[in-house]
């Protein structure tokens, strides 16, 4: 048998003789959660045509390739889906919201600010990324809120507070673990627990945080039990 020949004489040529080559044109960038770096990286978007290959030469056109995502760090190549989960900076950015959201829609619908409440909100706003939020900043914006739409507090959640609630927990629950979603929703069952037991406005509220991070009913009643049992 010749050198470099398989059995037949030229089955191991023919890999080097026909092949396949994609030709990528980059058509966009942008800053991405890297799966193989393991956080934020910058990405080339390409689009692909592919040809059959002679001798190397591309000679016959084979169609186009699905876009793709190319990472300029590793330079793996992944599927366009990949650009659904937010980088780490818009992650951190979407639960501090989220956070800040939730502290404000229990607190409107707690029906007076009291110390021990706005303390507690204003705890778990600061852990959640807004450093330098105050009680008074607290207590300010749920009186501008009151003043832009008209809401009193107790009130049950009102169709535009439910609104607000799911604008900013619907982005972020697909990308949180279960207990990262029920942390959130126990904070905010803290805050209403801070100066005395759920009110009904306070239970409609944490219902509506619990259904937009996809929790379960039965699961937010047993949650909100528990943020109430002593440990």
């Amino acid at each position: 048998m010749l050198p470099g020949r398989g059995p037949n004489g030229r089955a191991a040529r023919l890999p080097r003789i026909l092949g396949t080559r994609t030709a990528w044109t980059p058509v966009g960038d942008g800053e991405f959660f890297c799966p193989g770096c393991g956080g934020d990286r910058n990405y080339t978007r390409l689009t692909g045509r592919r040809r059959f290959t002679l001798l190397g030469v591309p000679v016959l056109p084979r169609g186009e390739s699905a876009p793709t995502v190319e990472c300029a760090a590793c330079r793996r190549h992944y599927g366009t889906d990949v650009l659904d989960h937010p980088t780490t900076t818009r992650f951190s950015a979407m639960l501090r919201d989220a956070v800040h959201t939730v502290a404000l829609a229990v607190l409107t619908a707690g029906g007076t600010c009291s110390r021990t409440s706005l303390e507690t909100a204003t705890v778990a706003v600061r852990a959640a990324g807004f450093e330098d939020c105050t009680e008074e900043q607290l207590n300010a914006l749920v009186e501008a809120l009151e003043a832009d739409t008209g809401r009193v507090r107790g009130e049950p959640c009102v169709p535009g507070l439910a609104i607000e609630l799911h604008e900013a927990l619907d982005p972020l629950a697909p990308h949180l673990a279960a207990v990262g979603r029920e942390s959130i929703l126990l904070q905010g069952a803290r805050i209403a627990l801070a100066d005395g037991p759920y009110t009904p406005a306070e239970r409609d509220a944490l219902a509506t945080v619990g259904a937009a991070l996809t929790i379960c009913s039965d699961d937010v009643t047993r949650l909100l039990e528990s943020a109430g049992t002593p440990s």
